[in-house]
């Protein structure tokens, strides 16, 4: 037989489907792995790496949909992804969240003053933002990092006429696709002088980890 015309084929308990090029690369897979996951895989057929992916993943919950690049098909390779850890979350890529300077970049007021504000749609679990600021001598600064539920993280500079860098790893407050509004403020809070910050890049990525996930 080599056609089927009506009626389902049915391939159970542990089976797999393998399709193959002529010179037995394969190229199509679907049934239970090796590792006892359910899968679904199509590879190219010049090199036999990963093209697109449905399960067969490993040390995440499940299922994760994944298209990869021409490399060698390790998890590096990934290029479009769900996340394995924040199921309603996109994996990859990353989604860069764009910050635009203020007037109040630069202060030497003791309220808190804006300094750099930007906003997005959540696409990734989990939020990555760098910033520096720089304090003249003997003067301390507080900077802290907002949305729209109030302060994500608060820190103090205070390196004697030099620069205090900061990076805050945390998970994303809100749900897929929800609007968010962020904000970098300081101020002056020892000290006369004027202070000065800087944003290095904000962005969202993938979970590393369950303990990532947003809750």
């Amino acid at each position: 037989m080599n056609q089927i015309l009506a009626g389902d084929v049915r391939i159970g308990e542990g089976g797999r489907l393998i399709c193959e090029a002529p010179d037995g690369t394969r190229i199509f897979m679907t049934g239970q792995t090796p590792e006892g996951d359910w899968a679904v895989g199509m590879a190219r057929a010049t090199g036999g790496t990963p093209a697109l992916t449905v399960g067969d993943e490993s040390g995440v919950a499940g299922q994760m949909i994944r298209m990869w690049n021409r490399a060698e098909g390790n998890e590096s390779d990934v290029i479009v992804m769900d996340d394995g850890f924040a199921d309603q979350f996109l994996g990859r890529p990353s989604m860069p969240i764009p910050m635009q300077s203020t007037a109040g970049q630069e202060t030497s007021n003791t309220a808190l003053t804006t300094a750099w504000t930007g906003a997005t749609r959540l696409m990734n679990a989990v939020l990555y933002a760098s910033f520096e600021t720089y304090t003249p001598a003997g003067v301390t600064a507080t900077v802290q990092f907002e949305d729209n539920d109030g302060v994500i993280e608060s820190w103090t500079a205070n390196t004697s006429n030099g620069w205090t860098a900061h990076e805050i790893t945390k998970p994303v407050r809100g749900k897929f696709f929800d609007h968010r509004n962020y904000r970098l403020k300081h101020n002056v809070k020892t000290g006369s002088g004027a202070i000065r910050t800087n944003c290095l890049g904000v962005y969202t990525r993938n979970t590393f980890s369950a303990s990532e996930a947003p809750q």
